[in-house]
């Protein structure tokens, strides 16, 4: 297996998240993430009874290893001698476009956005479960906006920011690492919860997810920042935006949800917007600011799409320095 250089891997990110904006997600039948997905739910369906904690280690370990068996196939198959180099490139672009989805995170809180607006609330409560796993029934205008900020912000990490880190983070490897983690993030998504029948089944998952997600989480603060700082230069902002608020917030919050890392990613943009963001009986964050409104909704896709752009062009620069020393 001939070892890719940094500029082809660079080129493989690019190409990925030209992929991700243009089509976004491919049909299920095609789809990597999927395949992993119904494999979680036949261990998940087979889990026995009894000594459910330790199956959830094993069911981990087997999807572990299926996604990194996928990410490893593929980088032999693009490989291979008779594979030309175009062909490749989009081969392994195509795959890497799974384990992140920019697009797909954006486009359902433009559709949330809209109904808001048009006051379908009915609507706007059969959409929200895309985003959150709270009751929605009888969620007001300011808590469903707040639902919206709070998932994309938090997504923006376990979705966009963790697959390219990963990626970026293991050279060579990086398409292997990015799937390790997407098997993980799909299995707390599926079993990760606190409650039964996942409580046991699901541990060593969510905290596997945990761990995979803490360095991106608290780095996220930093890409948001960024991003905020540029929205403030645009001609046309959607509203205040206040940079470094991002990072005060982030301090003073971003331990102040039930997840060691979603608060981070929360508290930052809840500062760079100037807005509370509260689950009910749950966490409130940036309570010195007014609550949120519908408009808010467009200035987190902002900021957020920024923020993902900002972090797609510095992890292409860290593989292309980092090409400097391993590949000289």
């Amino acid at each position: 297996m001939i070892v890719p250089d940094s500029g082809h891997l660079a080129l493989v990110l690019l190409l990925a998240a030209g992929i991700d904006i243009i089509f976004g997600e491919p049909p299920a039948a095609v789809h990597p993430v999927v395949w992993i997905g119904k494999l979680i739910n036949l261990l998940k369906n087979a889990a026995p009874k009894t000594h459910r904690k330790f199956y959830g280690v094993i069911m981990a370990l087997c999807c572990v290893f299926f996604a990194a068996l996928l990410g490893y196939s593929v980088l032999y198959i693009a490989a291979l001698p008779g594979i030309p180099g175009i062909l490749a490139l989009f081969i392994e672009a195509y795959f890497l476009k799974a384990t992140f989805a920019i697009n797909c995170l954006l486009s359902p809180a433009r559709e949330i956005y809209k109904h808001l607006e048009e006051n379908r609330l009915e609507k706007v409560r059969e959409l929200l479960p895309i985003y959150v796993s709270r009751n929605t029934s009888k969620l007001t205008k300011t808590q469903m906006s707040s639902a919206v900020i709070e998932s994309v912000s938090e997504n923006y990490v376990d979705g966009i920011l963790s697959p390219i880190f990963y990626y970026a983070l293991f050279g060579e490897f990086g398409l292997v690492a990015a799937y390790v983690f997407k098997a993980i993030s799909t299995l707390d998504s599926m079993v990760g919860y606190k409650t039964e029948p996942y409580k046991e089944l699901g541990y060593f998952s969510a905290k596997s997810d945990d761990v995979l997600n803490w360095i991106p989480a608290r780095i996220s603060v930093i890409f948001i920042l960024v991003a905020a700082l540029i929205v403030a230069l645009l001609p046309k902002k959607q509203g205040k935006i206040n940079p470094f608020n991002s990072i005060r917030s982030a301090m003073e919050d971003g331990m102040k949800t039930p997840s060691p890392n979603s608060g981070y990613p929360m508290a930052a943009t809840a500062g760079a917007l100037g807005v509370k963001l509260e689950k009910p009986n749950t966490y409130v964050l940036g309570a010195s600011y007014p609550p949120t409104e519908i408009k808010d909704i467009k200035r987190v896709s902002q900021l957020i799409a920024i923020a993902s752009g900002f972090s797609l062009a510095a992890f292409t620069a860290v593989i292309q320095i980092a090409g400097v020393y391993l590949y000289p």
